[in-house]
């Protein structure tokens, strides 16, 4: 292993500094709003460029006339070979080759399409480039999995007074909706950056493209249903009216959502009642959504209920969710329920609706309950309904690939890999094509069980069969070389990854770092951590901070790491108990007791128990919680060292805190190490008198331990003890 981290080759290497790998499948580039008409982009006929055409130069006019053939690759291929170089296309050309690479769905079409934006950036002129073009690219981003980027492609056309159509602006908000760490933040603000620009227009003309409509709203309650903000949720919902948009059933559906995530299962019947009194159509989705949170809940029985009332045709469905459910509905005067669910607050006055027509369970509902089987351990009665399904009736009930991936993932949750895999031959046998999903959760298991061979069998499985590996499928093998202790294999597979052109994670960094940080590599884990550092498709959080620190720290660097810490707090970052807890290890392993003392302080003070001004809660600084392997290991290096009235005050704030603190450990550490201790006949007075302090400390210590000691027989608390210390300093 000589080189960490190789480039990827040129073929397949991304533009800087927007290296994505994206995808795009947009419907039609033909509603996107330009800034200056808000026209929507159209092609254009031939008819009304021939004017334009005259005033063009030669290779503009033959750029153009490549995009109206719609020969995208062979004027990609020009623009490189005759333009790139040279002065820049006119406007037209550039917005709509940018615009068709995007709307082409492919990554490399996308890759190029980043590389004319670079470009632009770097001779700034973006202004060359049209909404349409922005748009569709930003649209291509968000489809494609790379939010960020996306994000601010929009944020950046509003700041240049671009107005991005709804269909690409919203498409954003529904995948940082859905994305993980703060994705759900950040679709909250885009949404609220363009309803504050579309508000700050008079003119309803120019903004009706850009205006929300309910598939925007939908998105941003989604974001506030994923974050359990129930009163964002309600205040975007009543906002609603303002632009003229209407609650549909995906509006309800994310309501069930939100009544899960609130813990609030006696809700979900009046969500579907109020469908019904609304008179919105519903869809199989709602029932799918309904089945999913009982399912969550825990309840199998509701969700069994669901399920079959459907398949007996029964159109009481409302009734029999009312039924065992909704016997105490709890709304209090601040409870933002009683107003998106009105029919919740007098219900026993009314009688429950009957569904419009009869609906039947398709095999998504029957492959949710399975799923709940699953996560109950039921895996008999999983592989029954697995079973029942292959004989129904409606082959929209028979099980399908989602079906055969969830019972794959119960067996390997049980440990089956045997039978896992044989479900994987039946899939092959009876024409149901496996995806990657199917592949990554047999490689995880292989990983788990150490058998990493079998998990390169399967990617090399995957590729035979035409499955592309993913982020995920590397990250996992990635993890099961750690399991190993194989840190070589690890970047082995993180530079094919990154060879195939899958653009890394902010887990695949983080799971590289492990594994130097566990083969005692610090410096290759920090190589890899500054490389996440520079990547503008990864946003660098706490966990990837602390894993630095733990890699110093499991060598006893304690500079090193606390050269991490203070670059923690430089960003923007407050060290938790994970980062210290690491930085505690790191000095008991270095076996420097006056670093503990600091750390103690530090400590101590976010714990709310110092003087100083970062224990006052107007200063910022979260406080902390500590945990039990954070003081046991602190408390462990004072004893050790005889700091004993350090010892004493860690030990209280384990007790303040609910932690028991193990005297029998610090018992036998004392009898081992400091049972002899101030016994020497032969010190000097000055000596001894030094020594006074310490040794008061010392039978505190030994009272608190229930040892021998000079208070036995005496009155005395901790508290006061301590308190005595503190005025001899």
């Amino acid at each position: 292993m000589t080189t960490l981290l190789p480039p990827t080759p040129t073929p397949l290497s991304p533009p800087s500094p927007f290296s994505q790998n994206l995808l795009f499948n947009f419907s039609s580039p033909s509603t996107i709003t330009c800034k200056a008409t808000n026209s929507p982009f159209q092609p254009i006929p031939t008819s009304l460029i021939t004017s334009k055409n005259q005033s063009l130069t030669s290779p503009n006019n033959t750029l153009l006339t490549l995009l109206q053939q719609r020969k995208t690759d062979e004027a990609w291929l020009y623009y490189t070979k005759n333009l790139e170089n040279q002065e820049l296309p006119n406007p037209t050309c550039l917005s709509r080759l940018v615009s068709q690479l995007s709307y082409q769905n492919s990554t490399v079409s996308l890759r190029r399409a980043q590389a004319i934006i670079q470009r632009l950036r770097n001779e700034r002129q973006l202004h060359r480039l049209d909404a349409n073009s922005l748009g569709l690219l930003a649209s291509a981003a968000a489809k494609g999995g790379h939010v960020l980027y996306a994000c601010s492609i929009i944020k950046s056309m509003l700041k240049s007074g671009y107005l991005p159509h709804v269909k690409a602006w919203s498409s954003v908000v529904s995948r940082l909706a859905n994305s993980g760490d703060d994705g759900p933040i950040e679709a909250l603000r885009l949404f609220g950056s363009v309803i504050r620009r579309v508000r700050r227009l008079s003119d309803l003309d120019m903004v009706k493209h850009t205006r929300p409509d309910t598939a925007a709203y939908n998105a941003v309650l989604n974001a506030c249903a994923n974050l359990g903000d129930k009163n964002r949720f309600l205040e975007l919902f009543d906002e609603m009216r303002e632009f003229d948009c209407e609650p549909d059933v995906l509006t309800y559906n994310v309501m069930i959502k939100l009544c899960a995530r609130g813990d609030r299962k006696d809700l979900l019947a009046f969500v579907l009642e109020r469908i019904i009194e609304k008179g919105i159509p519903l869809c199989m989705s709602t029932f799918q959504s309904l089945v999913a949170a009982y399912v969550g809940f825990g309840d199998l029985v509701t969700a069994e209920k669901v399920v079959q009332a459907m398949r007996e045709g029964r159109r009481d469905l409302c009734k029999i969710l009312r039924e065992g459910n909704v016997d105490e509905v709890c709304l209090d005067d601040n409870d933002v329920f009683d107003k998106l669910l009105p029919n919740s607050v007098n219900w026993r006055d009314n009688e429950p609706p009957e569904l419009s027509r009869v609906f039947e369970p398709n095999s998504r509902m029957y492959t949710t309950l399975m799923k709940g089987y699953m996560n109950a351990g039921r895996v008999t009665d999983m592989v029954r309904m697995l079973e029942a399904m292959r004989h129904l009736g409606d082959s929209e009930s028979h099980p399908d690939h989602v079906t055969y991936t969830t019972v794959i993932s119960a067996f390997v949750k049980q440990g089956l890999m045997d039978r896992a895999r044989e479900v994987l031959a039946e899939m092959v046998r009876i024409g149901v094509p496996a995806n990657r999903i199917t592949y990554n959760i047999l490689i995880k298991g292989y990983c788990q069980q150490l058998h990493i061979d079998r998990a390169e069998e399967l990617i090399k499985e995957m590729i035979d069969t035409g499955i592309e590996p993913d982020v995920v499928s590397y990250n996992t093998i990635i993890d099961g070389c750690i399991l190993v202790d194989d840190s070589a294999g690890a970047l082995s597979y993180f530079n094919e990854m990154r060879a195939r052109g899958i653009a890394p994670t902010k887990v695949s960094y983080t799971t590289l770092m492990k594994a130097f940080a566990s083969s005692g590599q610090a410096k290759l884990a920090n190589k890899v951590f500054d490389e996440m550092l520079k990547d503008p498709r990864v946003k660098v959080d706490l966990v990837a901070w602390n894993m630095l620190v733990d890699a110093y720290s499991k060598l006893g660097k304690v500079e090193e790491a606390k050269n991490v810490i203070e670059r923690i707090k430089e960003n923007g970052f407050y060290p938790n108990v994970a980062t210290y807890g690491s930085l505690a290890n790191g000095i008991a392993l270095a076996r420097r007791p006056g670093e503990a003392l600091l750390l103690w302080n530090e400590v101590r003070q976010r714990c709310g128990m110092g003087n100083g001004e970062e224990s006052n809660p107007s200063s910022g600084i979260p406080p902390l919680e500590p945990d039990e392997g954070l003081l046991d290991t602190l408390a462990d290096i004072c004893v050790r060292a005889a700091f004993f009235r350090k010892a004493l005050e860690i030990v209280a704030c384990m007790e303040q805190h609910g932690i028991a603190p193990n005297k029998i450990k610090f018992t036998r550490i004392y009898v081992e190490m400091h049972s002899r201790m101030f016994t020497s006949k032969h010190a000097s007075r000055a000596r001894q008198d030094r020594r006074k302090e310490r040794k008061r400390a010392a039978e505190a210590f030994k009272f608190w331990l229930g040892l021998p000691n000079s208070y036995y027989g005496s009155e005395w608390r901790l508290d006061s003890v301590i308190e005595d210390e503190y005025r001899s300093e």
